[in-house]
């Protein structure tokens, strides 16, 4: 008997289990192919706006994505620089099998945590006095847990095709899950059915790099983890395939390169369409359409004249390369004629061809904000099964539903992260207020309060939760504490500090090609102006040079954003309101009159846990969150009248 049983050991699957056993639970993991853990079976990158926010997130609560990545990856980015700070964000490339091999080495060494291999047929709620759910497996073997995370990927029913080819299976090279999808809908489950896809690999000897644009790694030491420095040790070594003058001084890394398609390309693609799957209606699955594949691309911006491909070296000691951009299921041949007219890879070889793929999921108005299913108490689902995409939304569902089963276990409060906590909540609630039509992806357009959810600082946000829960140690939680204290000492030093006017400070300023100042103002003022950086006051003596450089971003983006901050953290409060405003489980919204038809249906369909929630329905509108506000006031003052 588990406390936690977790099935799956992807992105999701991996940080679910850590997370439980972490937190005391005797957890088993369980996989159908022990040497592909936490693999990266599509883009080997970690990171991105929005998805850099959340593996930063993972990392303040106890996870592990950070800390895996920081110790595999063989190239590193700052991304939009010359943004605000909302949507700056971390991408890292992956050593792909290092990372994968790396993220197996910490689940074997994870006390309280079984790691097996077994495919798994179907899933059963057991009778008793405690009643257990019970996997069985393809070989007739049952384990029983008090919990299960469900985080199959795309194995449900999966499907891969290219061009005519098509075959069963969870992603290229493994079996698909069919017994556990039937057994989801025999347990009273409905599916959908999605499809992503992935482009070919090629052979990094047979490209030719001088008819490229290298996009080399950063200079400046970057790290997603805020963990200690000696969590940063990097694998591998270089590979003398890939040119290395890309390499940076601090840590070794490999560029990727840049090429694009031309009009030759485009007539390829278009002529052969009556062969893309895509268009034959031999892919039945609904496809993400902020990742769409080139087929799709050439079609719905036929005015484009030519699109970016990223080549992205998978690792240190491999030559194959992804060609981010050419997700496709184009028949094999057209592929590799469609890679051939681009001058850097007209003597191209693929050593993957690319596919799509079709799977199915559980529609999340299934499952509640904690992640438990509303149908089967002690069944938690997380990643792809939910309908969304990418490992980082993945290994974020991961983290909160292996915390979730663990705390049921106990007998703790679940853990549900609200919209103005982190793009983690955000995420979450997106899926259980809203239908899908495709591929769930994080966004930052997605966060309202994006100005308060940065990647810089989700520590600041998250680590004390962490530390609650138990998977953040007292080490590192006093070391965030300090920096809040540290930054909110500056702040209060730099609001009490004023420039005096004078003759000398016009002439400093000047050299600094900066304007004037024309009357007394305070540093944090001085700091506020577009012109001036936390820099700038340590060029005029100002700044504290004993300040950590984490602490100074903090301090600059706190007072240059102050007024912004202040009106979002307003607003957080008028909207935490409505959130600790509690619907009852069975309330009877077929008894309410004034709702409007669609949405009664709406709420009927999602059974909102908050008013809050409610209010996010699509259907639902202002009107009908006043009806539903009124009954419930109606309700309590009832029970208390009762009472």
């Amino acid at each position: 008997m588990y406390d936690v049983m977790v099935v799956g050991a992807g992105h999701a699957g991996c940080e679910a289990a850590l997370a439980a056993a972490r937190m005391g639970c005797r957890t088993l993991l369980l996989t159908m192919n022990l040497d592909n853990v936490a693999l990266m079976s599509c883009n080997p990158s970690i990171g991105g706006p929005a998805k850099g926010h959340v593996v930063r997130e993972i990392d303040a609560l106890g996870g592990e994505m950070a800390r895996n990545i920081d110790r595999t990856f063989i190239q590193i980015r700052m991304l939009n620089t010359g943004r605000g700070p909302a949507v700056r964000a971390l991408r890292a490339q992956a050593d792909k099998r290092l990372y994968s091999l790396t993220m197996k080495h910490t689940l074997e060494h994870q006390p309280d945590l079984h790691v097996k291999q077994a495919l798994v047929d179907e899933l059963a709620v057991g009778s008793g006095s405690e009643p257990a759910i019970e996997l069985k497996t393809n070989t007739g073997w049952v384990y029983r847990g008090r919990t299960v995370v469900l985080t199959t990927g795309t194995s449900l029913a999966g499907r891969v095709i290219t061009g005519d080819a098509h075959y069963s299976a969870g992603r290229a090279g493994e079996f698909a899950a069919y017994g556990l999808s039937q057994s989801l809908r025999a347990l009273g489950f409905s599916l959908g059915r999605l499809k992503t896809g992935t482009p070919p690999r090629i052979d990094a000897r047979t490209i030719d790099y001088s008819e490229t644009v290298m996009q080399p790694g950063s200079d400046l030491p970057l790290y997603f983890s805020l963990s200690p420095d000696d969590e940063h040790v990097p694998f591998g070594t270089p590979n003398p395939v890939f040119p290395q003058d890309g390499a940076t001084r601090w840590r070794p890394q490999l560029p990727c390169y840049l090429v694009y398609t031309n009009s030759h390309t485009h007539e390829i693609i278009r002529s052969n369409l009556d062969r893309a799957p895509l268009y034959t209606g031999r892919i039945s699955g609904v496809g993400p359409r902020y990742c769409p594949s080139i087929e799709d691309k050439i079609v719905r911006f036929a005015d484009k004249e030519s699109h970016g491909f990223f080549l992205e070296p998978e690792g240190w000691q491999t030559n194959e390369v992804y060609v981010q951009g050419a997700n496709t299921s184009l028949p094999e041949d057209v592929q590799l004629a469609m890679l051939r007219s681009i001058p850097a890879l007209e003597h191209v070889e693929m050593m993957r061809v690319g596919y799509a793929i079709e799977y199915d999921y559980v529609p999340p108005n299934q499952t509640l904000a904690t992640l438990e299913s509303k149908l089967i108490p002690n069944l938690f689902f997380a990643g792809q099964v939910n309908g969304t995409s990418g490992y980082e939304e993945a290994a974020g569902q991961g983290l909160i539903a292996g915390v979730n089963a663990a705390r049921k276990v106990k007998g703790g409060q679940p853990l549900v992260l609200r919209r103005d906590q982190a793009y983690i909540g955000v995420m979450i609630d997106d899926l259980v207020t809203r239908d899908l039509t495709e591929p769930y992806r994080l966004l930052t357009s997605r966060a309202e309060f994006r100005l308060l959810l940065r990647q810089d600082n989700a520590d600041l946000r998250l680590t004390p939760i962490g530390h609650q829960l138990g998977l953040v140690s007292d080490v590192r939680y006093q070391a965030v504490e300090e920096k809040r204290h540290v930054i909110a000492e500056e702040l209060y030093r730099l609001a009490g500090s004023h420039l005096s006017l004078s003759e000398d400070l016009d002439a400093r300023l000047a050299l600094m090609h900066l304007p004037p100042v024309a009357r007394s103002i305070s540093l944090l003022e001085f700091l506020r102006r577009p012109e001036v950086s936390y820099r700038t006051l340590d060029e005029l003596g100002m700044g504290d040079s004993a300040l950590d450089p984490d602490c100074r971003e903090q301090v600059e983006i706190e007072a240059k954003y102050e007024g912004y901050i202040e009106r979002q953290r307003a607003e957080v409060e008028r909207v935490i309101r409505m959130e600790e405003r509690p619907i009852p489980s069975d309330f009877d919204y077929d008894a309410v009159r004034s709702f409007r038809i669609e949405a009664r249906e709406r709420l009927k369909h999602f059974r909102p846990v908050t008013l809050g929630q409610a209010s996010r329905i699509s259907g639902v509108n202002p009107a009908d969150v006043a009806v539903l506000m009124v009954c419930l006031e109606k309700d309590r003052y009832a029970g208390t009248s009762a009472a």
